[in-house]
This record gives C-alpha cells, structure tokens and sequence, in this order.
C-alpha cells in the first residue's frame, strides 16, 4: 500500500479534514496533500506521527504465506504461516459465507459469537476455502480454542496441526 494511500485512508477513518489533520500533526495542509497524492514522500517517522493524529499507529507484522497441502479428491489445503488474527469486531461478526464454502446451505448467516456457529465456520473455511477465506474469516487463538472440538477430515487436521499447536510439521508427523 502506498504511503499516501494510508495517510488518506487513516485521516478518512479519524474523519477528519487535510487541515485538521495537517494542524494536527505540525505540517501544512499542501504538504498533506502531497503525501496523500503521492507527490511528496514522507520518512517513516513523518507517516508515523501523522497517523498517530488520526489515532491510529503503524505496526510491522508478518507477512502470512501459505502452502499448499494435497488431499483428496484434488483440493490443496491452504495452511498459513502462521496464525491470522482478526480485529475483534471481524471475529465476532455475522457472516454469511460465499457459495464455494456454504454450498449445502446457501445464504445461511453464522454468529461468530457462538461458539458452536464458529466452529462450523472454521470446519468449512479449514476444509475448503482458499488463503484470502482463511484470513478473513479464522482467528488465530479462537481456533487454537476450538481445535480439539472441531470435526475435520484427517488430512485437513494434519495438514494445520503443527501451526496450531506451535509444533513444526516434523514434530506433528
């Protein structure tokens, strides 16, 4: 994502004007400008501290990658990394999951704030959803909480114990 790109973003989120956040921060509202639209670039500790203004913070965090598992009947199974983590209001929202991963009961809505609900989500997101399901819609340490509870087929279990257990895939094997 480009610097400005967040600046705009950040200052839309606060709600806030180019000169509030500008006075805000210490700098012009031309120079915000500037950043916002990629004319000027500003250093790391700039961004920084006009985020910060718009009440936000700039956080380095891994990058997740995934691999691909086989199983059967030709669908890989997508295994992070490492474990997503969803801002609270993602983790506990209603959703309704798109046709490949509901197929059986489309257009059902799941309340990600009962557990037995959650659970049938991560059995279907686990099961059958590509990497961008699997960051939307699993959160880490609620998965690492249902895992024993879950009812997974056996190579979609082995394939994910070893990152949600902590273990490496040798020690799980």
């Amino acid at each position: 994502m480009a610097t400005g790109n967040l600046l705009g973003q950040a200052r839309a989120a606060a709600g806030l004007s180019q000169a509030a956040l500008a006075e805000r921060a210490g700098t012009s509202r031309p120079t915000l400008s500037a950043y916002e639209h990629g004319r000027k670039s500003p250093t790391l500790d700039t961004a920084a501290r006009i985020v910060g203004e718009a009440g936000f913070e700039l956080v380095i965090r891994p990058r997740i990658e995934f691999r691909e598992v086989a199983a059967e009947r030709g669908r890989p199974i997508h295994v992070p990394s490492f474990l997503p983590r969803l801002p609270v209001d993602l983790a506990f929202a209603i959703v309704e999951l798109p046709l490949h991963l509901n197929w059986s009961d489309r257009g059902r809505q799941f309340d990600l704030r009962d557990r037995c609900q959650r659970a049938r989500v991560y059995e279907m997101v686990l099961r059958e959803g590509g990497p961008d399901d699997v960051v939307a819609y699993v959160d880490g340490a609620l998965l690492v909480d249902l895992w024993d509870d879950l009812v997974l087929p056996t190579k979609v279990r082995a394939a994910w114990a070893g990152v949600v257990t902590g273990r490496r895939r040798e020690e799980v094997a």
